[in-house]
């Protein structure tokens, strides 16, 4: 269900414009037209697990997408709307994840059909994007800084998360990352930025130009999605 929220309360230098309700409580998402105002396909993005969808990397790859013709929605999830630091349950994060999603797919459609979507996010974000993405629809995830495990701990391996998306990513980590990088495959594209750590701050351009190179290398972005509302 959508509701109007005008007055939301600021996170970091994104005000919500809009309140999507879930089963784990309140969305907030700022959605933003292509540059040229005619969509073509749909980006969604949100932040890592403490984070708000407002960082430097999140934002390039944002930019990277509208100006490839994408209409954009910069998502903070119910747990952060609700001021934990944490997701909580991974199948109650995913689940919103898929709901709030849908709605932005039903919202942004045109001419009854579906556009084609990326999803894709920070950190954590990544990896709900990577575990939600056939429930979406998602035709491939930008996964920036993936955690590929936590600090010093390798043998917590989250690659399943990656392997298992069923679609294309991008992944864009620093070199510098005490969570690890991932290996690409034939369906993972992995950019390392030299000097770059996990928050992936010093150079949002070169962020910004992983993305772009990505995109423009996608298929079928160009043309409306598979799916319909019928």
């Amino acid at each position: 269900m959508r509701q109007a929220a005008p007055d939301l309360p600021r996170l970091g230098t994104v005000l919500g414009v809009e309140q999507i309700m879930t089963s784990a409580g309140p969305a907030y998402v700022l959605v933003e037209q292509p540059e040229d105002g005619v969509p073509s396909f749909l980006v969604v993005l949100t932040h890592g697990s403490a984070g708000t969808p407002d960082t430097a990397d999140l934002l390039a790859a944002r930019d990277a997408a509208r100006a490839r013709g994408a209409v954009t929605a910069l998502v903070t999830q119910p747990y952060r709307v609700k001021g934990a630091r944490t997701p909580g349950s991974a199948a109650r994060q995913d689940a919103a994840w898929v709901e709030l999603t849908a709605v932005l797919r039903r919202q942004t459609a045109r001419d009854g059909r579906l556009l084609p979507l990326i999803a894709g996010g920070r950190s954590n974000g990544g990896r709900v994007a990577c575990r939600t993405a056939r429930q979406t629809g998602a035709a491939g995830v930008i996964a920036l800084a993936f955690p590929l495990h936590p600090p010093r701990r390798p043998e917590k391996s989250r690659e399943a998360e990656l392997r298992d998306a069923g679609v294309s990513v991008l992944v864009v980590n620093g070199d510098r990352d005490p969570f690890g990088i991932p290996g690409p495959d034939e369906r993972t594209t992995v950019v390392v930025l030299p000097g770059e750590t996990h928050a992936l701050s010093k150079r949002p351009a070169a962020v910004g130009g992983a993305v772009t190179a990505w995109l423009t290398e996608f298929p079928g972005l160009g043309s409306l999605g598979s799916g319909s509302l019928g």
